[in-house]
């Protein structure tokens, strides 16, 4: 069912003349308060993002970069590993001044009213996805100091470690997991994710946990597995039910629609990738037909579905193909996928299975065997899609099927594993790079386009914003020194070789 979504807008009461005297000291201009149920709303939207953002970090960077969009045009930077410094730094640019901001002064909201531990909770575990966000795309990011120019007169933030920030932010999932019942919270309805269950909240903080703890997996084995460990015996996600998103709507503000929504609406340049058709036709999986078709006419049979390769511009096509544009090729469906008023997902339970599935290879733990979860998480990850209506179901027998022509292979389970997750991660390339980085998987074949900027080679970052080098240069060169330079080819903390 979809939830209602609104972003209200505040008129300035002007106050009028009151009799009582203790109201002579009152500034009539100064807007009251806004309900910390509304900032909350309005918050998760934010986190979901507008089009600004997902257009250029989401879907021209990375959704390219892992090589499940392709597009020719030239400003399509990530497809060709050129760097457009206002769009490498966009979702910065539009995170601190809007979720960042709003989920500080939500804190400190909470606390003056008095409100609730359980809203605290909820609060810190979207201030966890937030930031996690951030500093998986661009390491050390400010932290601690962030978004405190009204509360605390930071004008100028200092960035964390990402070391620094990934260990507070597991501990305060932790911590807020601890807190959370199973009732419903003070936020209610407002919160147009769970809808206030609190049990759902608290299942999320804890596979956000398993998911943070497994980018932990090169720079820290022990301190990954401890982490996953102790996600898992808090409780995960344990059915499609738990998927953390947002169920967007057409208004009737621009950031109630889906921001990928809003660029297909924009922009008909995206083709699907020939890497990402290739992998679904190669295993005669049922999204095939769900996902893409063809531009030219819309077809949806299989066998008309042709990806476009990466790294191409209008003359390589030529050259290559002798085509003169890409009408032959498939496209993100539309509008089934595309649509403005399509889920956003910050999480899913399919990727809290192959996580499952993962930890059973590597440790032996959620039950030691990976099959079950790896089953369960490719099961999740096509009945999902019925979140984008019935058209996009997938029929049980047809799942069957593919399990059943596709089993688990032990031998090269991790490359499996993560394939998968790749493959449930489309349009969520935020995630989907970062796991990408993470696990080494799917195995990706760069492309070497003219004049790119990382030697041939996927880059491993996005860049700051470029107003940081004047408003707030102490602090950004201290971070540039310390993590490398400001370049898309410099790895994070936790992505070491």
């Amino acid at each position: 069912m979809k939830k209602s979504i609104y972003i209200l807008v505040f008129a300035f009461l002007l106050g009028a003349c009151d009799q009582g005297f203790e109201e002579l000291n009152v500034n009539p201009l100064k807007p009251s308060q806004v309900g910390v149920d509304t900032k909350l709303t309005a918050t998760l939207l934010h986190t979901s993002g507008g089009r600004y953002e997902n257009w250029r970090a989401n879907l021209i960077y990375q959704s390219t970069m892992m090589q499940h969009i392709a597009a020719l045009p030239g400003y399509w930077s990530g497809d060709k590993y050129l760097w457009n410094m206002g769009y490498a730094s966009s979702l910065m640019d539009r995170y601190y001044d809007s979720a960042v901001k709003s989920i500080e002064d939500m804190l400190v909201q909470l606390d003056e009213e008095g409100a609730p531990e359980e809203m605290k909770a909820i609060t810190r575990i979207l201030r966890v996805f937030i930031y996690s966000r951030l500093t998986d795309l661009y390491g050390d990011i400010p932290y601690s100091e962030a978004g405190k120019a009204v509360i605390a007169g930071i004008l100028k933030p200092k960035y964390d470690p990402q070391s620094e920030i990934y260990a507070d932010m597991l501990k305060e999932l932790e911590e807020s997991a601890a807190a959370l019942g199973s009732g419903t919270s003070g936020f209610g309805s407002a919160d147009i994710m769970f809808n206030g269950d609190q049990g759902k909240w608290k299942r999320f903080a804890n596979s956000l946990m398993l998911r943070l703890g497994f980018r932990l997996i090169k720079v820290d084995p022990a301190g990954a597995q401890s982490w996953v460990t102790k996600a898992i015996a808090g409780g995960v996600m344990e059915s499609n039910d738990d998927i953390a998103y947002i169920q967007h709507q057409l208004g009737p503000e621009g950031i109630n629609k889906n921001g990928n929504g809003e660029v297909f609406t924009a922009d008909g340049n995206p083709r699907m990738s020939k890497t990402f058709i290739d992998f679904l036709q190669a295993g005669n999986d049922p999204r095939l037909p769900i996902l893409a078709a063809r531009r030219g006419d819309g077809s949806t049979n299989p066998a008309d579905l042709i990806g476009l390769p990466n790294g191409l511009d209008s003359n390589l096509l030529m050259e290559s193909t002798g085509e003169e544009n890409t009408d032959n090729y498939a496209e993100p469906r539309r509008p089934l996928i595309t649509a403005e008023d399509t889920p956003m997902f910050f999480q899913t339970y399919a990727e809290v299975e192959f996580l499952l599935a993962e930890a059973a290879v590597r440790w032996g733990l959620a039950g030691g065997d990976p099959v079950p979860h790896y089953n369960a998480g490719v099961r999740a990850a096509m009945k999902m899609l019925e979140l984008y209506g019935p058209e996009a179901a997938i029929a049980d027998a047809d799942i069957d099927a593919y399990l059943a022509a596709n089993p688990f292979d032990a031998a090269n389970a991790l490359e499996q594993i993560n394939t998968q997750y790749w493959a449930a991660t489309f349009l969520n390339e935020y995630e989907a790079f970062a796991n990408w980085r993470r696990s080494g998987f799917p195995v990706l074949i760069p492309v070497n386009y003219p004049g790119n900027v990382t030697n041939g080679t996927i880059p491993r970052r996005l860049t700051y914003s470029t107003s940081e080098q004047s408003n707030n240069l102490e602090n950004y060169n201290e971070a540039v020194s310390r993590q490398g330079p400001d370049a898309l080819t410099t790895r994070v903390w936790w992505d070491v070789e």
